[in-house]
């Protein structure tokens, strides 16, 4: 239907379902900043969604609070606060990995292991200790990531293909989230109010979430951190996850590409233990992985419903009705990206232009997705750790395929070997 309407505002006939498919950088550039407030995150997958990661900011009462949180995590002084704990994290973790994979020792390669899986523990490792410190065991993160995986896949896809039905009418899938929902709220509000007893002195975001105010003086209740919490988990998350998953596919089809990546990271961090200040030199990195996000656009649906009757370039949009925003084909547009289907991280390079709106990975305008910051600090950290220790062998030998679910994940296992660098 994308390649169909070639950039054209297209109406879907999905029988009882007809949304408006958006996906010119022109178009998308009015709903997302231009009339933003009459396209709102609401119905299809917000309104099931909102069960998991609590209201969004149209209609949640404590936005302002969660907003300056969010602001005052994502700035430059916290960045650099919690990067050491991150990167001291990813190592830990990537030394986790080595052991159950068989890289560490003589001989070689070791097992396959699943890349879903691992980059799975080592991301949610990562960020979990951003958002609530010390207050979790290993093997809480690990259960963690387990309920958020089902959530975030099988059980909740007859929600999307369905969003006309009342979430009264029970739908398959639907016992399987709730009960991911019920794990989610048992492993969240005890620590929640564990922080709040013991004064959340903290840096991370549950103590910064209880001791945040808004303008009139007044705080936040559990919910509202708890909702903080596994909103911002989720955010900043799922993207890192897919794409260093989908990845090591890029990498054993683009030898050049490949190579190129691996002799930066050889120089820029060489035989050291990569850090905060490796960042600013890993260029290539950065390049390569707007690209995977651009090919794997990860959130490749992101709908909004119409508030009130508009027109855009002409085609009158009627209110109540849905928007659906794809990244996924605005990313594959032949009139917005030269040789859309060539895996080329150089269009990302400095000197390239490019429209706004062309690129999605994070959404746009005033509600694009703060897991971007985490983003370019944890995965370019996760693979400058992996790869100056190894260079991941893909054993898969069929293409590596995706999946729709509320992100794009592998359809299939994608398994890779640990061959340890040879100096």
């Amino acid at each position: 239907m994308g390649r169909e309407a070639g950039g054209e505002i297209a109406r879907v006939n999905l029988g009882p379902f007809r949304p408006y498919l958006i996906t010119h950088p022109d178009h998308l550039q009015y709903v997302l900043r231009d009339n933003v407030a009459n396209y709102r995150r609401e119905g299809m997958m917000w309104k099931p969604l909102s069960r998991l990661t609590g209201e969004g900011s149209d209609v949640d009462p404590s936005w302002p609070v969660k907003r300056k949180v969010f602001q005052t995590l994502l700035s430059g002084p916290s960045v650099t606060g919690f990067a050491d704990e991150m990167t001291a994290t990813i190592a830990d973790a990537v030394d986790d990995l080595a052991r159950r994979a068989g890289a560490g020792g003589p001989g070689g390669a070791g097992r396959p292991v699943d890349a879903f899986a691992e980059m799975t523990r080592v991301v949610y490792r990562t960020i979990i200790r951003v958002l609530v410190g010390d207050r979790i065991s290993l093997s809480g993160i690990d259960e963690l990531g387990q309920v958020m995986v089902t959530a975030t896949t099988s059980s909740f896809r007859s929600r999307m293909l369905m969003p006309f039905v009342p979430l009264s009418v029970p739908l398959p899938g639907d016992r399987m989230f709730n009960r991911c929902v019920q794990a989610v709220d048992d492993l969240v509000y005890p620590i929640v109010r564990k922080a709040r007893r013991d004064g959340a002195d903290g840096r991370d975001v549950v103590s910064m979430m209880i001791r945040a105010r808004d303008d009139a003086g007044r705080g936040v209740d559990d919910k509202a951190v708890r909702d903080g919490v596994v909103g911002l988990f989720v955010a900043s998350t799922d993207t890192t996850v897919s794409a260093l998953s989908f990845l090591w596919a890029a990498l054993d089809a683009h030898p050049d590409v490949r190579a190129r990546l691996y002799d930066e990271i050889d120089t820029v961090v060489g035989t050291d233990k990569p850090g905060f200040e490796h960042l600013p030199k890993l260029v290539y990195t950065k390049l390569f992985l707007h690209e995977v996000l651009r090919v794997y656009s990860v959130a490749w649906i992101t709908p909004r419903t119409v508030a009130a009757d508009d027109v855009i370039d002409g085609v009158r949009i009627r209110a109540g009705s849905t928007v659906a925003i794809s990244p996924y084909l605005t990313h594959r547009l032949p009139g917005v990206w030269p040789e859309p289907e060539v895996f080329d991280p150089e269009r990302f390079a400095a000197d390239r232009t490019r429209h706004r709106f062309a690129y999605l990975a994070f959404g746009g305008g005033p509600n694009q997705c703060a897991g971007r910051v985490f983003f370019f600090l944890e995965a370019p950290l996760i693979l400058a750790t992996l790869l100056s220790r190894f260079r991941p062998v893909l054993e898969n030998t069929a293409e590596v395929r995706p999946r729709v679910d509320i992100t794009l994940k592998p359809r299939e296992p994608v398994m890779i070997r640990l061959r340890p660098v040879e100096r």
